[in-house]
């Protein structure tokens, strides 16, 4: 596991910054580039991070800002959480790239968590590395795939990888709806610390459900699952239990 470790991190080290360069000469030549922002406000009945609860299976409210500038971004998140250190809420800020080539449509960002008010702030904010890939072999699906790497930073995070896969149809309009289908597959290991997850080294999780969209409203019910099974030392509270997710929200402007 250590090798596959080693040429995963390798393998998205090396498509970041081999695809950063032309990235960075094509944004250059972007006549089209401009300023752009949105905001999405959300609320879901569960905060579910690779499937594993954040809330402790409570509601939670989670604001998102997005500013561009031609093929880049700078994102911020945020979201309450309920993690056991004293820290209420979770700000997360992401920073990247999202160019096109061909029929791929790519995105290569950096990833900063943190809990601000947490009484050990410093040890749980760590950085994650993103590159993912996507492509519309036919109208309206979507398929995706996206590896992440987070290097070791102590007591927030172990040396982690994480490869995640994801296809999403749209419908045709369905009275005022406009529905669509998704899923999503993914696998994250951190062999390097025996236990981090839960009490498991490694593990799978999923999804599935559809989303409603009306203008710029929407509604999204699908059903979340994790292979990491209840036990009352490493977790008594089930935080990766099969469970049905509702959220609902709006983007602006």
């Amino acid at each position: 596991m250590t090798n596959l470790k080693s040429v995963f991190g390798a393998a998205v080290a090396a498509a970041i910054v081999s695809l950063a360069i032309p990235t960075a000469v094509l944004a250059d030549d972007d006549s089209d580039r401009k300023f752009g922002y949105s905001v999405t406000l959300t609320g879901v009945s569960d905060y579910l991070f690779r499937g594993i609860s954040l809330t402790d299976h409570t509601p939670a409210f989670q604001p998102f800002v997005e500013f561009t500038y031609g093929i880049a971004y700078l994102d911020f998140w945020g979201s309450n959480v309920k993690n056991g250190v004293g820290d209420p809420w979770e700000l997360d800020i992401y920073a990247g790239l999202r160019p096109v080539t061909g029929p791929i449509s790519w995105d290569i960002g950096v990833l900063y968590y943190q809990n601000p008010d947490a009484h050990f702030a410093s040890d749980l904010d760590y950085v994650e590395f993103k590159l993912g890939a996507s492509v519309t072999p036919v109208t309206n699906l979507t398929l995706s795939l996206t590896g992440y790497t987070t290097p070791d930073v102590g007591a927030a995070s172990p040396w982690t990888q994480t490869i995640e896969g994801s296809a999403a149809y749209t419908l045709p309009k369905l009275a005022m709806f406009t529905p669509t289908l998704s899923g999503v597959i993914g696998y994250t290991n951190a062999d390097s610390r025996p236990g981090w997850f839960l009490g498991h080294d490694d593990y799978t999780y999923w999804n599935a459900g559809v989303k409603l969209t009306v203008d710029k409203f929407f509604m999204d019910l699908r059903y979340y699952g994790t292979n990491i099974d209840k036990d009352p030392i490493n977790n008594p509270r089930d935080l990766a239990r099969d469970e049905f997710l509702f959220s609902a929200g709006v983007n602006l402007p």
